[in-house]
């Protein structure tokens, strides 16, 4: 007979479905940005070039994976006030790829997070920054 194993409470699961949510909320953030930056370095007279600038800005983008990957400004600030109160010692769930796990948070260094998962082997935590994971208190 197996263990019984506790299921995810509710609080966890609406962050689950929030954190799918706040990334589309960034991509579309990221587009804002990009179609501003070209509106702004344009003239007012065609919309031809702007369409160029736009289309060479999206390439420029695409082309810089640490900025697409590092981008959230809004699930960022999200990650970082959800998981505010989590110290060294405290238990929490890691919300990640439609799922969660519970973790024990082992050390805080500013942004960053040293997390014990279960089943890790003989990696015994790893450091995760608040502000691209969600961490929500047990």
């Amino acid at each position: 007979m197996t263990t019984p194993t506790r299921p995810v409470p509710v609080a966890v699961e609406q962050w689950i479905a929030r954190s799918k949510y706040l990334r589309w909320i960034d991509g579309l953030s990221a587009w804002l940005v990009l179609v501003l930056l070209a509106v702004e370095a344009m003239p007012r007279q065609s919309i031809g070039p702007l369409a160029l600038t736009s289309a060479g800005l999206l390439v420029l983008g695409v082309l810089l994976p640490p900025l697409r990957t590092r981008w959230r400004p809004i699930s960022g600030w999200i990650g970082l006030a959800v998981s505010r109160s989590l110290r060294p010692g405290d238990r929490a769930w890691f919300v990640r790829d439609g799922r969660a796990d519970s973790v024990l948070v082992t050390a805080r260094h500013g942004v960053r997070l040293s997390i014990a998962l279960p089943n890790l082997g003989e990696v015994e935590s790893i450091s995760v920054r608040r502000t691209r994971v969600f961490l929500v208190p047990w």
